[in-house]
Order: structure tokens, then C-alpha cells, then sequence
């Protein structure tokens, strides 16, 4: 495979990009130098697959729980004048990482019966940025692979829905959800600019709500209902005794939480798709934005450049009152 390669939608990707080209994607399904297929890069998590032919560009995304997706790569560019911006919650618009890694490691130690227990620093790319499922799975196989997940995720909606309850009362953790330095600025200023926002997460409503309302609590800037445009999350999870929806399977890198949230919540047609764009801070993020066909903006302070998918980021940016630029 050549150290470097032009891929339609992404352009050059380059031996420190953080992607790997491989010769074999798709679970088999694709060999590069083989039907049409120029070449095959791996993002550095090893999440998606970016399957080039000469004119057109795939992108298979890998799942953990069994149901891998293809889908085409459009290239995307930003316009003015810009109509919408979507932006991410978690790493994006509240500081909540460090609490949802430790509501996975408390899970897991309850799991393991091991109070005591601790996530080590190599698992930090692997237990945030994807569906609760996935990170479940991942700890699960390398902690304890005798146990399963459907286990792992009854202990982990009793200890969220605890925590969750108390920060709606106005309790709970002190620092599980602070808002992004410039956070209020940015959005008071967009709004001004006649600009549309999107809030989107990979979260679950249960889990995603009480973060959003503590954050515009904190900022002062009322219903959250009220102030964003939309709001997507990935719905409710499945559990005995009520309805779920579908949540896990197709949250982030999968792109239809953007795709939704723009096309249905913002009502923006395919057309108009370069007059928005998303902000991200995580992988995951970054290719549900790319593959909902919008530039991507990258907020620095996430996986973005370790888990090799800065190939597919328009731009990258230390703060949200730097991004207004954009616009």
C-alpha cells in the first residue's frame, strides 16, 4: 500500500495523518487494487474504513455489537451565508468526560464485585466518544470476558439514573457538567447572527437532559427547549417494562443523529448542506458529521488527532468564540 493517497472527500492523507492503509476492509469485503478499489485507510481508533475507488469514496464503520454500516463519503465545504451550526454536547459544549468515564468505571466495578477497580489510561480512547454499548463491550472483553453486557448495562442505568435524578433536584456531582470555556458567548452570538443551532449527542435522553439543563441552568439562558432550534439525542434505551428507541446501534460515527437533526429538526435540504456545518471534539463525532454530508469543525482537547481522523476536519480550533470566524 503507498504511504500517501488522494481520496475523494478527503483529499491527501499522508504517512501522519493517524490513519493506516491496509489492503483488506470490510470485513473482506473490499481488497485494495481489486474491482475498482484504489485504497483502503483505517482511522487511527480503528473505527471507520475509507474504501477509495477513482471517483467515489465509502466509508465502512466497524461495530462492536455485530452490525457494521457502509456508507458514501460527499465532500463537504463551508458557505456563506452560513444557515446552521450543529453542535455536539459532550467535549463540545459541556466538560463531562471524566464523569461518564467514572460512571463506567463504578459499572464495572460493581460488575466485577471489585470496589477498588480503575480504568487505566490506555483505555481512555475506548470508553468515551461511542454508544454505552460499545464502551461496555470493550471493558467487558478485556476485564472480565466471562460476563456480558446485558449485565453491564442494567448496573449502569441504576448508577446513571441515580446521579442523573439527583443533578435535576439540583444535587449530584458538583463538576459532572460544566459548561465549554465561551460557551454562553458563542451561542448568544450565533443566535444574533440570525444562525440556527442544532444540539446533537450520542447520549441517551436520560442521560443527555439533566447535562443540558444543568449547562443553560449554569449560563443562565432559560429552557433549553426555548433557546436551541433542535435538540436530537439518541433516544431511550431498551429496557424490560418500557418502549425503547433506537439508540445504540446508530449513534456516533454513524451519521444519522446530524442527518436527522438537520434535515428533520432544521428542515436544511441536501442542496443547502454546505451553508452548515458541525462542531465536534471526538472522533466519532467527526465522521457522523462528515458522513451526514457537513464540513466538520474540530474543537482542540478531544480524540481528534489520536484516533487519526484529522484528514476529515475542515478546521481545528482551541476555543467556540474562535469558531465564529467561520461565520
Amino acid at each position: 500500500m503507498p504511504k500517501q493517497a488522494d481520496v475523494r472527500g478527503i483529499g491527501r492523507i499522508g504517512p501522519d495523518s493517524g490513519m493506516t492503509a491496509i489492503d483488506v476492509g470490510g470485513d473482506g469485503r473490499f481488497r485494495a487494487g481489486r474491482d475498482g478499489v484504489v485504497s483502503i485507510h483505517l482511522t487511527g481508533d480503528g473505527k471507520v474504513e475509507f474504501i477509495a475507488y477513482a471517483d467515489h469514496t465509502l466509508a465502512y464503520v466497524r461495530s462492536a455489537m455485530g452490525h457494521p454500516a457502509i456508507y458514501p463519503l460527499q465532500p463537504a465545504a463551508i458557505q456563506k451565508p452560513v444557515e446552521a451550526v450543529l453542535m455536539d454536547l459532550d467535549g463540545t459544549s459541556v466538560r463531562s468526560e471524566p464523569f461518564w468515564v467514572w460512571i463506567i468505571q463504578s459499572t464495572m466495578a460493581e460488575l466485577m464485585g471489585d470496589p477498588n477497580f480503575e480504568l487505566a489510561d490506555a483505555d481512555a480512547p475506548h470508553v468515551s466518544g461511542h454508544s454505552v454499548s460499545e464502551h461496555l463491550q470493550y471493558c467487558i472483553g478485556k476485564y472480565c470476558p466471562d460476563r456480558k453486557v446485558e449485565d453491564a448495562r442494567r448496573i449502569y442505568f441504576r448508577i446513571t439514573a441515580r446521579q442523573m435524578q439527583a443533578i435535576l433536584n439540583g444535587g449530584g456531582r458538583a463538576d459532572a457538567f460544566v459548561p465549554a470555556p465561551g460557551l454562553k458567548d458563542f451561542l448568544l452570538a450565533v443566535k444574533a447572527k440570525g444562525i440556527r443551532i442544532a444540539l446533537v449527542t450520542s447520549g441517551l435522553h436520560e442521560k443527555a437532559w439533566p447535562e443540558v439543563v444543568a449547562a443553560l441552568r449554569t449560563l443562565g439562558l432559560g429552557d433549553p427547549l426555548a433557546f436551541y432550534d433542535a435538540i436530537v439525542s439518541a433516544g431511550y434505551a431498551i429496557r424490560p417494562g418500557q418502549v425503547g428507541t433506537l439508540g445504540e446501534l446508530q449513534a456516533k460515527p454513524h451519521p444519522w443523529l446530524y442527518a436527522e437533526a438537520a434535515r428533520v429538526g432544521l428542515g436544511i435540504p441536501p442542496e443547502r448542506r454546505r451553508h452548515c456545518f458541525g462542531i465536534e471534539d471526538s472522533a466519532a463525532g467527526i465522521c457522523a458529521i462528515r458522513l451526514s454530508g457537513f464540513a466538520a469543525v474540530g474543537m482542540a482537547g478531544g480524540n481528534i488527532d489520536r484516533a487519526g481522523v484529522k484528514p476529515l476536519v475542515h478546521s481545528m480550533h482551541d476555543s467556540l468564540p474562535d469558531v465564529l470566524e467561520l461565520l
